[in-house]
């Protein structure tokens, strides 16, 4: 009698517990539910606020530039600039004088003198405030591009802004906000998208060669261990060969490494996709993203890390800070996106295993198919073969894009990446000067680098999808077809 007793009283408290976690689990999922919303909001534009898809402003015959930031990236820029006609470079910022210092040995090198430099804590501020710059060009650290966008557009300046533009939806919002506002343009540096493979694949998307594209990957898998580990030097010191160092007039040594390591401290930190605008601006150019179609939602999920603590145990020793240090983000993160017409993407982040570089750029139609690395194939008219060297080569000459004819040798000889550099910043000044809308406007700014945030909380919450915010507030439908504009 007492077992049969007790029976129901062991069904009982098992239905109990059973309950409780189910509330707990519809609790937790209530809340998950609640704060992606929150994350996803789209707030109403402010009164007398309009779209700027298309803007154009008045043309600016020379575009006086001032520079923020000089180290591996703003240095090289300056350096392209000096070979676009139409240009001035007014002032300089960045917080080494180290960096001024060689970035006035190549201007020297050009014959160009009175040029003003700024230096601490808020120089950039002062440059922005200077009534003679049109375009502010910013190759800060990350955690600086949003605020001196913001302040920048506020002075009435134009900004070009390294990648990624923004890293938290809360600085997606204000870079468009104030450009709204403001009416400046605002640029991120996707350098990428100016590619040649990228272009002219991009030329034969908008041909119709590859019919309608319906899945579309990037990546950025580049091993940056080495880098990220590197201590900033000062001049005169010894630095690891292979890494790099800084050459001009003379100088052999230098700064390496990221300031402060702020690289490497992202991946202490942070767990997502850090850094997704290489592989993911080009396609979003060829699917046409807020040009007819839009970004709908995101699921993310990461690996373990594993490398770093591997890397920095071989070469630190296992009883030092950097091996017993906790590196959050993931050895490889993997994001799926849906667009609101039903196309997918698939979007790599990998800076710590020892792999090939890659940025994957495939698109894929229902009539053709391309693919940029590990190899090139393109495949055309709906066969499952890729076309042999000759003949893809014959089809991509067929079909190479104009910037490409007209800037390809120079680019090559300047430089930046193969040439794609160059080739980016002619065309920002280019517009500029003739008051045209430029290739990448803020939204793409805001849509691109908005992958990071979302990809962060998806990680952390068991991959759970998270919708993408429309940062045109309904205007992607406006302009059907993604374009560049010329003269």
């Amino acid at each position: 009698m007492k077992k049969l007793k007790l029976l129901p009283l062991t069904l009982l408290m098992g239905l109990f517990l059973i309950s409780c976690n189910t509330n707990s689990q519809q609790i937790s999922i209530s809340s998950v539910e609640k704060a992606a919303k929150e994350l996803s909001a789209e707030p109403a534009r402010p009164a007398g606020q309009t779209d700027v898809i298309g803007l154009a402003c008045d043309p600016i015959p020379t575009v006086r530039v001032g520079f923020v930031g000089l180290g591996m990236r703003g240095k090289g820029a300056v350096r392209r600039f000096l070979h676009i006609d139409g240009i001035e470079v007014k002032a300089l910022c960045d917080l080494e004088q180290f960096n001024l210092d060689i970035v006035k040995d190549t201007l020297a090198n050009y014959n160009v003198t009175g040029v003003e430099e700024y230096t601490g804590e808020d120089g950039w501020k002062k440059l922005c405030e200077r009534d003679d710059i049109d375009l502010v060009y910013i190759c800060t650290h990350w955690g600086m591009h949003t605020p001196i966008a913001v302040y920048a557009m506020e002075q009435g300046k134009h900004v070009a802004i390294e990648v990624p533009a923004a890293q938290t939806i809360e600085e997606c919002w204000q870079l468009v906000n104030t450009a709204e506002k403001t009416r400046r343009h605002c640029m991120q540096l996707e350098n990428c998208c100016y590619g040649e493979f990228e272009l002219n694949t991009l030329n034969m998307a908008q041909k119709g060669l590859f019919g309608e594209i319906v899945h579309a990957e990037g990546a950025y898998i580049h091993d940056l261990r080495r880098l990220n580990f590197s201590p900033r030097l000062n001049q005169g010191e010894a630095y690891e060969p292979g890494v790099g160092a800084i050459a001009s007039a003379g100088r052999t040594q230098g700064p390496i490494g990221y300031w402060d390591q702020w690289r490497l401290k992202e991946n202490t930190e942070k767990n997502g996709n850090l850094y997704p605008t290489h592989g993911f601006g080009p396609v979003c150019q060829a699917l046409n993203i807020h040009r007819g179609d839009k970004l709908d939602h995101l699921v993310s999920l990461s690996s373990n890390q594993f490398s770093m603590t591997e890397y920095a145990k071989e070469k630190f020793g296992a009883d030092s800070e950097e091996a017993k240090r906790t590196y959050k983000e993931g050895d490889m993160n993997i994001s799926l996106i849906k667009t609101a017409k039903g196309k997918s993407i698939m979007v790599q982040h990998d800076v710590a295993l020892p792999r090939q570089y890659s940025r994957i750029h495939m698109l894929s139609g229902t009539k053709g198919f391309a693919l940029q690395f590990p190899v090139h194939q393109i495949i055309l008219n709906g066969e499952h073969r890729p076309l042999n060297k000759e003949d893809m080569e014959k089809v991509l000459k067929e079909n190479e894009h104009p910037f490409i004819t007209e800037l390809g040798d120079k680019a090559r000889r300047v430089g930046g990446h193969g040439g794609m550099d160059y080739v980016m910043d002619y065309r920002l000044v280019y517009c500029l000067r003739n008051g045209l809308p430029l290739d990448q406007d803020v939204y793409d700014a805001a849509e691109w680098s908005c992958i990071t945030p979302l990809s962060e909380f998806s990680v952390a919450n068991g991959s759970y999808p998270v919708k993408v915010p429309d940062f045109t507030r309904g205007a992607w439908q406006k302009q059907q077809g993604y374009k560049q504009s010329y003269k």
